[in-house]
C-alpha cells in the first residue's frame, strides 16, 4: 500500500509544479473564490492517470490511487483558502466588525450567517468540490479508454 509520500514521489515534479502554479493563478483570478480551479479540477483528472503508475491493469492506476492524488491536490487548495480566508474568521467577535459591507453575497438574508457559510464554503467545500472535479476528470478518462480499448 503507497502512502502519500510514495505518491508524491511518484508523480513526476514538473507537473506537479505545473499544477500548484495553475491552481494558485486559477485561485488569483477568481480573487480568492476557486471557481476556475475547480473548473481545471476536471482537466487535471483527465491528464492524471497518464501520470500515475500503472497497477494492476495494463497501463492503468488504481482508482485508490487517483482518489490519493485527487486529495492531495485538493490539501493545495485548502491550504490556499486557509492563508486567504482564515484570518477573516476573528471578525466574527469582532463587535465591531460591519460584516453586512464585507464583500460577500448575504445568500443567507443575515450578515453573520451569511458570512459563516462563505467561510465554510471557501475553506471547507471547494477544496472538496475540486478534489470531485479530478475524480470525475480522471473516470471520464478512463471511461473512454476502456471504450477505445473494447473496439480494437
Amino acid at each position: 500500500m503507497k502512502t502519500g509520500r510514495s505518491l508524491l514521489r511518484s508523480i513526476p515534479l514538473r507537473p506537479l509544479l505545473l499544477y500548484l502554479g495553475l491552481d494558485t493563478l486559477c485561485v488569483g483570478i477568481g480573487m480568492g473564490v476557486p471557481i476556475f480551479a475547480i473548473l481545471v479540477g476536471f482537466a487535471v483528472g483527465w491528464f492524471l492517470p497518464g501520470y500515475l503508475p500503472a497497477s494492476t491493469s495494463p497501463g492503468r492506476p488504481s482508482r485508490k490511487a487517483i482518489l490519493r492524488a485527487a486529495f492531495l491536490l485538493g490539501a493545495f487548495t485548502f491550504a490556499l483558502m486557509a492563508i486567504i480566508w482564515g484570518p477573516t474568521i476573528p471578525r466574527l467577535w469582532d463587535p465591531q466588525g460591519d460584516l453586512a459591507n464585507f464583500g460577500i453575497p448575504l445568500i443567507l438574508y443575515e450578515p453573520r450567517s451569511s458570512f459563516v457559510g462563505w467561510e465554510v464554503l471557501m475553506i471547507g467545500i471547494s477544496p472538496f468540490l475540486q478534489v470531485m472535479a479530478v475524480v470525475f476528470g480522471a473516470d471520464v478518462r478512463l471511461l473512454f479508454g476502456e471504450e477505445r480499448e473494447g473496439r480494437h
